[in-house]
């Protein structure tokens, strides 16, 4: 072993022991490590970067910015919500939300697709008192199996095609992964369907500040559009009690109040004066083309081209506001700010906002410009409340996203252009036709993710250019000589199974893809079928919470312990060995 080999394989150990250990973040580890690399000659500066500008970056950065823009658009809780809605019990609301997180896995990063449904999932557990533990951990399952289908559905697909790219001269296609992932997913789809039962029952999730915050029920305006009163559509045919929202008062287009019968017309112009928590009015506002009440009204002091932001604020008891309405203080008109909601609590609001006479005590959404927020908030003597994300008044653009990334897939499907170029036009797209600001577009991304793959990618390389990958597949040719190729193949899918929630999925595939392709020239088999394997093992961590962010997502909504995980895990852990090793071997003859 070379001096080079030497110091790449105890810094990639090193790595790996403090990943292990759990102590610091994966991704100061990844940096540390990179830094120290740099310092001992192990990677040269020039090269110290080249992972951050990877295709692998940029791909995982854009799929994380798409998937937020369609949860934003309210498009998937519109499609899938009436019918998941119906669903009474877990022996149906376990295979139907499973089956949908895997389906919209396949489409988008496969953590994005939960997170736009585990919304929908605690929702419908609370209206039908199915524990959330029997819910979640199925549904982030299923994404990690739907995540598999195509390229971008999961981080260790990308790495492994930029590794056949560079081992083999060509990357994996868009769906090459396709037959065998749709077979996992199907299989997982019944394993789930019929093993969640072995989760603990009535486990409840952990709340935190956010949840605790969004209990707050503001009272809001909405006025009836012209589209929607030619439908001739009732009170009782906006169905608000199905997003919780409570109807407080109904005002004409003459401004005169109108009794709210269950069964009246809704005339165009007509203002709804609503209350309900802030996700059950964004909600409501997804389902049915109304438009704000207040959304004509542009702050005055807003300068072109300045994003737009909706917070929460306290009024204090020196206030301007106190003992006036918005509109005597001419909130928009001379502050630039718009009112869109208020909170009082033990009192119920039926005045429209601008005539309602506030008091120290209500929480009010404002909206306003970014960089005019802060002196507004000091003027009118306002506590804003911690950092969390209002929905209230913000517009959604419910079927671009969606026509965005169909678009950004078929150029890929039909290879006018790379998945990067692809995606990353996605993702700024999704900003241009407002599906996301650019703050949110930033916030999307996860930075912790992107550094540690940026960081790792030179460390593999390093291992890569000095043999040290080559030893490593010659020790393990040696030991599977012999071994019948699909037993091989196998353990191949167990070692990358076994690894990666110690060593995350990325770097697991960062250092065993080059592996598997040593180890596949070393027995004459095909090397495709061995980075098919390690790309499956990799991406399928059951056992733990840690391995993969599907897992720790769902960890406190679901009430879950570390031990939960192998419950369900181990025999989806088994199939998937079982299973995928087979598949392969029929897609990708050895």
């Amino acid at each position: 072993m070379t001096y080079a080999q030497g110091l790449s394989f105890a810094l990639l150990l090193g790595a790996i022991a403090m990943f292990v250990w759990g102590r610091f973040r994966y991704d100061l580890v990844a940096l540390v490590v990179l830094v120290i690399a740099m310092a001992t000659g192990d990677v040269p500066v020039k090269q110290a970067f080249i992972g951050f500008t990877s295709d692998v970056v940029i791909i995982v950065g854009s799929a994380l910015v798409v998937s937020a823009a369609i949860a934003r658009s309210g498009v998937i809780e519109w499609a899938v919500g009436p019918w998941l809605e119906r669903l009474r019990t877990a022996r149906v609301q376990v295979p139907v939300l499973a089956g949908t997180t895997a389906l919209l896995s396949m489409l988008t990063k496969n953590v994005g697709a939960l997170a736009i449904l585990m919304p929908v999932a605690l929702r419908m557990s609370r209206k039908t008192g199915t524990s959330p533990s029997s819910l979640l951990m199925p549904m982030a399952f299923m994404s990690l199996l739907g995540g598999l289908v195509t390229l971008v559905g999961t981080s260790t697909n990308i790495i492994v095609s930029q590794i056949r790219q560079q081992e083999l001269g060509r990357p994996f296609a868009l769906f090459d992964f396709a037959p065998v992932g749709l077979v996992l997913t199907g299989l997982g789809l019944l394993t789930v369907s019929v093993a969640w039962r072995l989760l603990p029952a009535k486990r409840q999730g952990a709340a935190g500040l956010d949840a605790a915050s969004a209990q707050t029920r503001y009272a809001t305006e909405a006025r009836i559009t012209t589209e929607l009163a030619q439908s001739g559509v009732t009170i009782a045919g906006l169905r608000l009690s199905d997003d919780g929202v409570t109807l407080r008062r109904l005002i004409g287009p003459d401004g005169a109040a109108r009794p709210a019968l269950p069964d009246a017309a809704l005339q165009a112009d007509s203002c709804l004066v609503l209350e309900g928590q802030d996700e059950a009015l964004d909600r409501l506002f997804a389902r049915v083309p109304l438009m704000h009440g207040r959304e004509k009204r542009q702050p005055s002091k807003a300068e072109p081209g300045e994003e737009m932001r909706s917070i929460e604020a306290v009024v204090q008891e020196h206030s301007l506001l106190v003992g006036q309405t918005a509109q005597e203080v001419g909130l928009n008109d001379r502050f630039g700010v718009r009112l869109m909601g208020i909170g009082r609590s033990q009192e119920r609001i039926t005045e429209r906002l601008d005539e309602t006479t506030l008091r120290a005590g209500d929480v009010l959404v404002l909206r306003a410009g970014e960089r005019a927020l802060p002196a507004i908030l000091t003027d009118l003597d306002l506590l804003p409340l911690f950092e969390r994300h209002v929905k209230l008044g913000d517009r959604r653009r419910r079927f671009l996203p969606i026509l965005v990334l169909a678009a950004a897939m078929l150029l890929v499907a039909f290879g006018v252009a790379p998945v990067a170029g692809a995606f990353f036009g996605a993702a700024v797209m999704m900003m241009v036709v407002g599906a996301l600001s650019p703050r949110e577009a930033y916030g999307a991304l996860e930075p912790e993710v992107l550094v540690l793959l940026g960081a790792l990618t030179p460390i593999s390389e390093a291992v890569h250019h000095s043999g040290g990958s080559e030893i490593i597949a010659h020790v393990m040719t040696g030991l599977l000589d012999g071994v019948a190729p699909i037993f091989a193949l196998g353990l191949m899918m167990a070692a990358a199974m076994a690894c990666s929630p110690f060593l995350h999925n990325a770097p697991t595939v960062l250092l065993l893809g080059p592996v598997a392709v040593g180890v596949a020239r070393g027995l004459h088999l095909n090397p495709d079928a061995f980075l098919m394997a390690v790309a499956t093992g990799a991406g399928s961590d059951f056992l733990t919470p840690v391995g993969h962010q599907c897992n720790t997502l769902v960890m406190g909504p679901g009430g879950y312990r570390f031990g939960d995980y192998w419950r369900l895990g181990l025999p989806l852990s088994v199939m998937v060995i079982v299973a995928g090793t087979l598949a392969i071997d029929v897609f990708w003859p050895l």
